[in-house]
């Protein structure tokens, strides 16, 4: 194919995709009001289920923090005439989005696997099929327990008792989206690994000799992640960081290819 045809299949490619993204934001237009409440915005009342299974482990963990049915109720405020609308549209966008990540990964894998050999394909194969799989996996996290206990703890810090909480719309919404998509970035981690070592750039002994260091930077990452600094949260967090590290060890290749002598040299100094 000439520049110009690969051109026109790239053309066709993204428009296929903007045509899925669109259908299901469509279908997110007419679902997200019936689970906005349930979904969106369930971490702001204790019925949510990751402080249900907290309050029930506290029972039995004495340093956890008071998950405890009665304590936790919050009211999102709306300050502007537009956001309600504005955030109806992009929730059922991210919605569409977010159902045509599969899609969207295929579209791409079509484009681009007809120029790579056959080892080449089923490398890259492996790392769309894999790096679309950690990233719903960082998402599910950040859904079911950084945003949470982050909320959490910041609706419930107390600088001054004269002074009353009130989150807006805009706020949780930014905050849920923002730590949601963080998350699913974090765990792009073993992926971007296993790009570097196939580049030459990274391998095995390279885990073993840092991995002090990484515990170090998992329980610093988990500090600037979950602000609250009590043990549980931070155990809660820089344990799957810190898997990641463990997983890319097994990603990349063992070690560096060894130099080979060229024997058409003569020998010198013999």
């Amino acid at each position: 194919m000439s520049f110009w045809d690969h051109l026109e299949e790239f053309r066709w490619t993204l428009i296929r995709i903007i045509i899925a993204v669109v259908s299901f934001s469509a279908v997110g237009f007419i679902l997200i009001p019936r689970i906005f409440d349930s979904v969106i915005l369930a971490a702001r009342s204790s019925d949510f289920i990751t402080y249900r299974l907290l309050e029930k482990a506290g029972e039995f963990i004495p340093f956890l923090p008071d998950f405890s049915a009665e304590s936790f109720e919050v009211e999102i405020l709306n300050i502007s005439m537009t956001t309600q609308f504005m955030t109806y549209i992009s929730t059922s966008m991210a919605f569409g989005l977010l159902c045509t990540i599969p899609y969207i990964l295929y579209e791409l894998w079509k484009f681009v696997s007809p120029a790579l050999y056959e080892n080449e394909a089923k490398g890259v194969k492996t790392a769309f099929g894999f790096g679309g799989l950690m990233f719903v996996m960082g998402c599910l996290m950040g859904y079911f327990v950084v945003f949470p206990l982050i909320f959490r703890f910041l609706i419930t810090f107390e600088l001054s008792e004269s002074i009353e909480n009130m989150i807006s719309l805009d706020s949780y919404m930014s905050n849920f989206y923002t730590l949601i998509l963080i998350m699913g970035l974090v765990f792009e981690l073993p992926l971007v690994f296993w790009l570097l070592s196939n580049l030459g750039l990274v391998y095995r002994p390279f885990f073993r000799k840092y991995r002090r260091h990484a515990v170090v930077g998992a329980l610093l990452a988990a500090a600037l992640i979950t602000p609250s600094g009590d043990p549980f949260s931070l155990f809660v967090v820089s344990v799957p960081i810190y898997m990641l590290w463990e997983i890319s060890a097994f990603m990349v290749k063992k070690e560096p290819p060894e130099e080979e002598e060229d024997e058409n040299l003569p020998a010198l100094f013999e």
